[in-house]
């Protein structure tokens, strides 16, 4: 298989009214309107039926796509009054094309359903009974899509000098999904499968599962992102400049997030979850957040490289895997399952790393002359009898100092160490192999680091 992609962009910025205006109720007023189109060679291409899947009928592949962006930007007042007040909004469309190993369709044999996990609705699969299961690509897999949209302020009031507050409700609708999914969903929601099923045509038990990559219908996200900077600047009490404090608090919300695998199939939630299925991997907490404080040196002095300061990470609890771990048929309620005792939360999970920083900004040598053409073009200077004397152009070009400065100059060298108290993540029975989250948290521990950085 092989694959060609064009692509274009283009992007234009509207401003509609400007601050020099003094327009009442759109002191500043903007608009920007953006496209992205991809043309894919395999959508000339036809896909026959394939014997091994019959559920794949013949059809073209249509990858191409044109995708919209639209945003405002909304300052109404001027700052003079109440502060500076922003508001801003966006839509957009998202595309993404089957990846070709998505598009393969050879089956390999998969991990088979085992004795004592297969639930047939029907009921006509005897007890005990291991059902194999192909896995495989699909020919036929349409592009996913997503429809995103935000909106949100950013406030700056006037009688509290250096704060800033902003938050951004955003909301995404998936659709589409290209993804695996369990055999035993595939079991459950036969009819929304045909074809993948199949079974004795004269016991009606179940021999085996086909288990290619399909079109799920699509998933919904919301969350709020909000955010808190303060900036403390020591001059304004009055005393000289010592530096500069910086708070920052920022945080997320995820408020909903909804999974819908087929038409007839319910929506699940699984925000504040962890997820080990095949579409979506990791957890879903409802809250995350950072707090910080860094310090930085007064201008204009020896400090003014200086930079430190401390970061701690949180990590809200959440519901575990509780759909595996009770065994529940209904992933509405993950509790429900034969075995409810075995349900647990995963406990919160709180860090605090450290970090020091030094850039050199050393003063630039004084020029110095060197031979070459001057810049006036003159190559006649005056001699202590009053005549003018022809010699060689003299130029204040400089060439770039060498030496110890000039390696030193704009080079930042930082010191942290990250996790201070060598907190272990927390517990997490769903997460198979490992028992600990690696989509948000990490075994390494209690680490330090050093790093140089040169800015030439």
């Amino acid at each position: 298989m092989n694959r060609d992609v064009w692509a274009t962009y283009q992007e234009v910025r509207i401003p509609v009214t400007s601050p020099l205006w003094n327009f009442p109720g759109a002191y500043s007023l903007e608009f920007d309107i953006a496209e992205r189109e991809e043309w894919y060679s395999q959508n000339t291409s036809a896909v026959l039926p394939i014997a091994g899947q019959p559920f794949v009928p013949a059809q073209h592949s249509q990858y191409n796509a044109q995708k919209p962006k639209f945003s405002v930007r909304w300052q109404p007042l001027d700052p003079k009054w109440i502060g500076a007040l922003t508001l801003r909004g966006s839509y957009s469309e998202a595309f993404h094309a089957p990846t070709l190993p998505d598009l393969r369709p050879a089956g390999t044999q998969g991990a088979p359903i085992l004795p004592g996990d297969l639930r047939d609705p029907k009921g006509l699969t005897p007890p005990g009974t291991s059902v194999p299961v192909v896995v495989s690509g699909n020919p036929n897999l349409k592009p996913e899509v997503a429809y995103e949209w935000t909106y949100g302020a950013v406030y700056s009031p006037k009688w509290i000098k250096g704060l800033t507050l902003s938050g951004d409700f955003w909301h995404i609708d998936l659709r589409s999904i290209a993804s695996l999914v369990d055999a035993q969903f595939i079991i459950d929601f036969e009819n929304s499968f045909p074809g993948l099923v199949v079974r004795n045509p004269t016991t009606g038990a179940i021999t085996e599962v086909t288990n290619p990559s399909l079109n799920l219908t699509g998933a919904i996200v919301e969350s709020v992102d909000y955010e808190a900077i303060y900036i403390l600047d020591s001059s304004i009490f009055g005393h000289g400049d010592v530096g500069r404090l910086t708070f920052t608090l920022n945080a997320t919300y995820l408020s909903r997030f909804e999974f819908q695998a087929t038409p007839v199939s319910k929506r699940i939630g699984l925000s504040g979850e962890f997820v080990s299925g095949p579409t979506f991997t990791g957890s879903l907490p409802h809250n995350r957040a950072y707090a910080s404080v860094f310090y930085d040196g007064p201008a204009g002095t020896w400090l003014a490289g200086f930079d430190t300061g401390a970061t701690v990470h949180f990590t809200g609890q959440y519901e575990d895997d509780n759909i595996l771990l009770t065994g529940s048929p209904q992933p509405q309620m993950p509790r429900s399952g034969p075995k409810p005792w075995r349900a647990r939360k995963v406990s919160a999970w709180t860090t605090l790393d450290l970090m020091a920083s030094y850039t050199f900004n050393l003063p630039a040598p004084a020029a110095a002359e060197v031979p070459g053409l001057a810049k006036d073009g003159g190559k006649n200077v005056k001699i202590r009898d009053g005549n003018e004397k022809n010699v060689m152009p003299v130029s204040t070009a400089e060439y770039n100092p060498c030496g110890w400065r000039a390696w030193l100059n704009n080079t930042t060298i930082s010191l942290g160490l990250q996790n201070v108290f060598d907190f272990d993540p927390p517990f997490v029975a769903g997460a198979l192999g490992n028992n600990y989250d690696n989509s948000l948290a990490s075994i390494k521990g209690r680490f330090w680091y050093v790093q140089l950085k040169m800015r030439f």
